[in-house]
């Protein structure tokens, strides 16, 4: 199979199965390490655009609030 068609069978999944599919993949040696590097390089970047003032933050009061309303707890 190519990685396209995979893709394509993973769409046909439902959505508790893709998220299956993705934590078990990511869990993969080598693949965890590499996902690891690039969260905290993000997480880096982000930590910059807030300390220059070029994103502002948002209280995790307010985020958990958003977060219930759109989940309806």
């Amino acid at each position: 199979m190519t990685l396209e068609q995979i893709i394509q069978e993973a769409r046909q999944l439902p959505p508790e199965q893709v998220i299956e599919l993705v934590d078990r993949l990511s869990r993969e040696p080598g693949v965890a390490s590499e996902l690891e590097e690039h969260w905290k390089a993000e997480t880096r970047r982000r930590l910059v655009e807030i300390e220059n003032g070029q994103v502002e933050g948002i209280p995790g009061e307010e985020i958990s609030a958003r977060v219930r309303r759109i989940v309806g707890g």
